[in-house]
């Protein structure tokens, strides 16, 4: 048999078959509607039963009334041969396969009837016809003129169908899905396919949208078999989803519907809870809106008693309406319930609070817009004005003030372009193609954002573009980059002091999400635009192109105030240029931005506020297709007022939301001129921040730092060879022991600690070079440990004023001393590197040393400073013994070797107690001069020195080994020490009267 199809011209023949399966295609002459013949084609395709064939014979027919026959819309049976014929083809019908039609640019749009397309090498010449009627692929084209070809006949399936053999089959895992399921289509294939692409075409939408790989679209295909993935579903995603695909010659489509059910927050209640007085309003008004959709939903209100329901519809949205005639006496829980066939109800409440008499209430406030009466702790809210989507809330307070207004409301169209964009990111949508439209709508939206809600969502269309941009590596022509940059210096130039401030109050981070958004969009020119110049009183920018030759340096400047110019060495140009790579520089200076971003500063600039100059840098290299980030970069910002910092916006800092850093970066002298140079080791939005009141790095104090050291190290080298030649002497009794063995340790630690302080500049900085970590927590620990060895020699002393008559043994006392000197400073030191180091506040900027900026640095300097206090109670403690009445009432001459005494005494323990600490924890102040710095590099590097003069050689014992070992000779008469302090200490509390050694 032969299928019947649907109704411009196929002869199909019934065929015998004479020992082989072939029919040959026949030749007619002029045909009976006056049309031209051409040659026919052969289908070579078998009927099912193997006893007649399919045979296509192309005839052109023109009518000129443009009318169709009636008797040509249907099949036509002729008669059947006789018997006595010869076997030959006979014809035995005539179908209709393509019908065209003229339109006034006598253009013809040719439609395939059912059954037959137009093959795939006419359907790659020739575009498809734009009718929302015509779902299939490859059935209908456009043709400039007269074409001697025709629909072919699809691959025969069924004989029972008569339904073309589709070499597919499209299953889902659900046609319903829920909101924030995954829908998964499997595509199974019989032949061969390529050109595969999966499309979604919206409930009302003419024309399908590509589907690519996205946040929540993924895409696989195997041997025979081909995925498509949704994460997350919603209304957006409703709809008819299309495998198209080519094979055996032809395009074929398979269709699926799906439908998603809305959720609560889809739909807008317009209020969603009122507060009314029923003697000024004896009515009021509700509604529930509800997006386009491909599910029919119905509403239903309660109560519903007294009120009139209705709906009605607007752009791309339906909304049911119900209007309260008569106000309710008390509190009302209003719902509106959607219902859809199949489907639970979705319940929508709205809650009405009736004003009683006595109540505090909000009056009516028509200012702006009109404020009904509103009871005391509710919220009322109005609608935004016509073209604006949101909701406008303004709160009543306890006592019966009207607080602030708050506007949810975005236009419209702008809202449009954020979804749009938002569900381009995730997966709908051709990047190439939707893009640059977005992009020419930009700069008409940013011109009429009037509210924080408008500039917020337009930064985030902005950064939804940049992420689809960067992720499908596209290139923008130049109209599309000049979009972007006006709509940029649009955006830099709304009021601050109003959407900006209310907008960052909402969103701090808003200024660094536009300037991730435009550093991405603009290196992402063609290379056949450049180079490409343009100029906006916020936004300049230049971009050029570079092949394997190239200037010696990259140089760029612009007419800023104060003038900018970078440059960017032949050596970090070089490596890029390989296999003939052109290379593409882009640099953009953004003014005003600056001043937008939020003031988060990194490791070691602390949290103060710093002066900048108007002006952001941002320098991008693309080497083909990929950005290069590494490269070295001299900047120049003209005069700047203060010390300046050279940094750069990590977008990667305080969770992600940005904040300056130094990273890389440094500030040096500029050999031609005043100005300060900004040199960094890569590439990204730069800018320079001003501090006056901190002291820029001095060459004199790094110099004197290190003579200093130089010097401390070789004075402790002096007293260890000292106390080699005179220990056994010194240490005679246990208190001298005991300070001895103290400052012995003391000055181990601290020679240790000097010379790895001194190395530590040679060594690579930064929290990636494990020597430099390891050089900050060694000298860490052993600093503290110089400290705790003098709090442990002030607690022995301390114990001796106190505890007269108890002797120290050595045995327990040394190993406690031993504890405390090592093993507390090693627990700081540990728990301060564990504690900061993840946070990235461990080291300072540059150096090996502790942030003074991040809270490290007090870790250190907290601890001398409580060690500091307790020696100075110590030192009271000492005063009041040696000044008690039992001391006034010897000679006068006793009286002033015991206040010598106290006087020697705090001499000695000031330096060497850390009282320069004071005066260190002083210079971390921002306002402080360069005279502090200076007084606390000679105190503190000169420490070694110190404790060699006070500790040692003004010791009388020592002073007395040292000349019997050298000159043989007898000690004068005595003079007060800190040993001869302690003997004095102590016997005057055992005698009381007897005088001091």
């Amino acid at each position: 048999m032969v299928c019947l199809a649907a109704p411009l011209l196929l002869l199909a023949t019934t065929l015998p078959l004479l020992g082989s399966p072939v029919a040959q295609a026949s030749q007619p002459g002029q045909s009976q509607a006056g049309g031209e013949s051409g040659s026919g084609q052969l289908l070579d395709q078998e009927n099912g039963a193997g006893e007649s064939a399919l045979v296509s014979v192309y005839v052109h027919l023109d009518f000129s009334d443009k009318t169709w026959p009636h008797e040509v819309s249907r099949t036509l049976t002729l008669p059947a041969a006789s018997a006595s014929s010869s076997p030959r083809p006979l014809l035995t019908g005539l179908r209709l396969t393509t019908e065209c039609n003229v339109n006034h640019e006598e253009n013809f749009y040719c439609a395939c009837l059912s059954g037959y397309q137009w093959n795939t090498s006419i359907c790659l010449h020739y575009p498809p016809c734009q009718s929302p009627h015509n779902h299939q692929p490859c059935g209908c084209l456009v043709f400039s003129h007269p074409e001697p070809g025709y629909c072919q006949l699809l691959p025969p399936g069924s004989p029972v169908t008569c339904l073309p053999a589709v070499p597919g089959t499209l299953s889902l895992n659900s046609q319903l899905q829920m909101p924030g399921d995954t829908l998964s289509l499997t595509l199974l294939l019989s032949q061969e396919a390529t050109d595969l692409s999966w499309f979604l075409r919206h409930p009302g939408s003419p024309s399908p949208i590509l589907l690519q790989p996205g946040t929540q679209v993924s895409v696989t295909s195997s041997h025979g078999q081909a995925a498509l993935s949704v994460s997350n579903m919603s209304h957006h995603w409703a709809g008819e989803y299309m495998s198209c695909f080519e094979a055996q010659g032809f395009k074929w489509s398979l269709h699926e519907v799906v439908r998603v059910p809305l959720k609560a927050t889809d739909v807008a209640q317009l209020p969603d809870q009122l507060s009314i007085s029923c003697a000024t309003s004896p009515g009021f008004q509700l509604s529930c809106c509800i997006p386009s959709t491909n599910l029919a939903y119905t509403a239903t209100w309660s109560p519903g008693e007294g009120s009139k329901a209705s709906s009605f519809n607007e752009s791309g949205s339906q909304c049911f309406v119900l209007a309260v005639q008569r106000c309710p006496m008390t509190d009302t829980m209003y719902t509106c319930d959607l219902q859809s066939p199949g489907l639970a109800p979705l319940r929508i409440p709205i809650s009405i609070t009736i004003i009683q008499d006595g109540d505090i209430t909000c009056p009516e406030d028509t200012l702006v817009l009109t404020w009904n009466v509103t009871k005391a702790g509710h919220m009322a809210q109005a609608p935004c004005p016509e073209s604006k989507r949101g909701i406008v809330r303004r709160f009543c307070a306890a006592d019966g003030v009207w607080g602030p207004v708050h506007s949810s409301c975005i236009d419209a169209r702008l809202l449009a372009l954020f979804i749009r964009a938002k569900l381009l990111q995730a997966g709908q949508g051709s990047p190439a193609e939707e893009v640059p439209q977005i992009l020419a709508q930009l700069p008409g939206q940013a011109a009429e954002a009037s509210s924080p809600s408008d500039l917020l969502t337009l930064l985030s269309t902005m950064k939804y573009l940049a992420k689809v941009v960067a992720k499908a590596r596209i290139q923008l022509d130049r109209s599309a980059l000049k979009n972007l940059l006006i709509a940029t210096d649009k955006v830099l130039d709304v009021d601050t002091t109003s959407l900006w401030t209310l907008a960052q109050a909402r969103k701090p981070w808003a200024g660094s999400t536009l300037l991730l958004a435009v550093e991405t969009l603009a290196c992402s020119l063609c290379p056949q635009d450049h180079p490409f110049t343009f100029s906006l009183p916020n936004v300049l920018l230049q971009s050029q192109l570079f092949g394997p030759t190239f200037p010696a340096n990259y140089s760029i400047s612009f007419p800023t105030r104060p003038p900018l110019q970078a440059q960017i060495p032949r050596h970090s140009l070089a490596p890029l240029v390989h296999n003939g790579t052109e290379i593409s520089i882009t640099s953009l200076v953004l003014r005003k931005l600056d001043h937008l971003l939020p003031s988060n500063y990194g490791q070691g600039l602390g949290d103060s506020l710093y002066a900048t100059p108007g002006l952001v840098l941002v320098i991008s290299i693309m080497a083909g297709d990929q950005a290069f980030s590494q490269g070295e970069v001299i900047m120049d910002f003209g005069n700047t007022d203060g010390s300046p910092h050279c940094v750069f916006w990590d977008h990667s800092l305080f969770q992600g939301r940005g904040g300056w850093s130094k990273e890389g970066c440094q500030a040096q002298a500029a050999s031609a001129s005043p100005t300060a140079q900004c040199l960094c080791q890569h590439l990204t939005a730069f800018s320079v921040l001003m501090s006056p009141h901190t002291v820029p790095e001095e060459p004199a104090l790094a110099l004197l730092t290190q003579v200093g050291l130089g010097a401390s190290i070789l004075a402790l080298l002096v007293c260890l060879g000292v106390y080699r030649l005179v220990w056994r002497v010194v240490v005679r009794n246990k208190v001298s022991y005991f300070r001895h063995a103290a400052l012995l340790n003391m000055v181990l630690c601290l020679l240790a600690a000097d010379t790895c302080f001194l190395g530590a500049p040679f060594l690579p900085p930064g929290p990636q070079s494990p020597l430099c970590l390891a050089a900050t927590f060694v000298c860490h620990f052993l600093y503290l440990a110089t400290f705790f060895w003098m709090l442990a020699q002030a607690l022995v002393l301390a114990h001796q004023l106190l505890f007269v008559f108890h002797q120290l043994p050595k045995h327990r006392v040394l190993p406690l001393m031993v504890l405390l000197g090592y093993l507390c400073p090693l627990a700081l030191a540990g728990v301060t590197l564990g504690l900061y180091l993840p946070q990235g506040q461990y080291l300072r900027e540059g150096e090996c040393w502790l942030d003074g900026k991040g809270g490290a640095l007090y870790t250190f300097v907290g601890p001398v400073l409580a060690i500091v206090g307790v020696n100075g109670l110590v030192l009271a403690m000492a005063m009041l013994k040696l000044l008690r009445p039992s001391l006034s009432e010897g000679p006068p001459a006793e009286k002033r070797q015991a206040l010598l005494g106290v006087i020697k005494a705090l001499l000695i323990l000031t330096p060497i107690f850390g009282l320069t600490w004071v005066l260190g924890l002083a210079t971390l102040l921002e306002e402080v001069s360069t005279v502090p710095h200076y007084i606390f590099t000679i105190l503190n590097t000169f420490q070694g020195v110190f404790i060699l003069l006070f500790g040692c050689l003004m010791d009388k014992k020592v002073q007395e080994a040292l000349r019997k070992r050298f000159c043989r000779a007898q000690a004068p008469n005595s003079t007060i020490s800190l040993s001869t302090n302690e003997g004095y200490i102590l016997e005057h509390s055992k005698g009381g009267s007897d005088t001091a050694r």
